[in-house]
């Protein structure tokens, strides 16, 4: 452990999710009416993970929208029959509160899922989740966020299946948090030109999040991608200097197996992840419809250590050296 918020922040994740599983105060959605989810970043993941739990928790008769907030907002149509849940951290960006605006003009019904803070979203229904998280590279705040979609997820469907399978997640990341992560994995990141993560299903959404960390972390490029996106056209551009992280799950049509051969092939550093002791780095098996918030937990260990190497700070996103300072707070988010 050090002295990173960011550790801290990690390591406060089991107790943080199993305190959200006892409250009573988490809204069901209407299953007979529309629903929009939606967010900016690690937020529209989250909505993203939502979304599929929907589609697969109802057989596919409800396939409800994960949207970005900045399109919602300026160019998609709302309607009063709408359930619109904005995801966000804070409660104070731009366009997640441009969304509920728009919302409350077309007479939907709206939900603010956020973080515990002085921000009051002008939402029908708050919905606060932890504390405001002092590290820029946001980690318990998403496994926060699922956790409350989640038990909105289960209580509009009746899931009682999927509720209890979110209960076994506290135990499932405390289990996590004491694993190892490899030094070859450290030195992947730290010397790659680009970080690769892939996954299938909802752990291509754990893929886009895990990408994100490491961007916001370790300044040095990442990017996520779905298994067999990254077969089409992307190899092009792998070299010996890519690092790759494969997420291993299930019936994935051996696709996992092809990239890991063609990363091989092509000397590339490459590991894969799961929940078998034959993956390179491992978390705790877990149903999978809440794989989600336990495959995330090696990754932000992964983002804590490569920045240590690589003397980045992921508690402040690079806003502590020129030119990053000037250019990152002319932006208004």
């Amino acid at each position: 452990m050090t002295g990173l918020a960011l550790d801290r922040h990690v390591s406060q994740q089991p107790e943080i999710i199993a305190g959200l599983l006892e409250r009573d105060d988490v809204p069901a959605l209407d299953p007979a009416r529309p629903i929009v989810f939606t967010g900016n970043g690690t937020s529209l993941h989250a909505c993203r993970v939502a979304a599929g739990w929907v589609r697969l928790l109802s057989g596919g008769r409800i396939r409800p929208a994960a949207l970005d907030s900045h399109d919602v907002a300026l160019t998609e149509i709302l309607r009063p029959e709408d359930q619109v849940v904005v995801v966000s951290h804070r409660g104070t960006k731009r366009y997640p509160n441009a969304v509920l605006a728009k919302a409350r003009a077309a007479g939907a019904t709206s939900y603010a899922v956020t973080g515990i803070g002085p921000a009051e979203p002008a939402a029908d229904h708050i919905v606060r989740t932890c504390p405001q998280e002092k590290a820029s590279t946001h980690t318990a705040s998403y496994t926060a966020a699922l956790t409350i979609l989640g038990r909105m997820v289960a209580a509009t469907l009746g899931a009682d299946d999927f509720a209890a399978a979110l209960r076994s997640v506290p135990e499932a990341i405390a289990d996590t948090l004491t694993r190892e992560i490899p030094v070859r994995a450290v030195t992947a990141v730290a010397s790659s030109s680009m970080t690769l993560v892939t996954g299938t299903g909802l752990d291509a959404v754990t893929a886009y999040e895990a990408a994100l960390k490491l961007k916001e972390g370790t300044y040095r490029w990442a990017e996520g991608m779905h298994t067999e996106f990254a077969l089409h056209g992307t190899p092009a551009v792998f070299s010996r200097e890519t690092a790759a992280f494969l997420i291993r799950h299930g019936n994935q049509g051996g696709r996992t197996d092809d990239l890991l051969g063609l990363f091989r092939a092509l000397g590339s550093a490459v590991l894969t992840v799961g929940d078998s002791p034959d993956d390179d780095i491992t978390f705790a098996a877990v149903d999978p419809l809440v794989r989600p918030l336990v495959a995330v937990v090696p990754f932000q260990r992964l983002v804590s250590a490569a920045a240590a190497k690589l003397g980045a700070n992921p508690d402040l996103t690079h806003v502590e050296s020129e030119p990053w300072t000037t250019a990152i707070r002319s932006v208004t988010l």
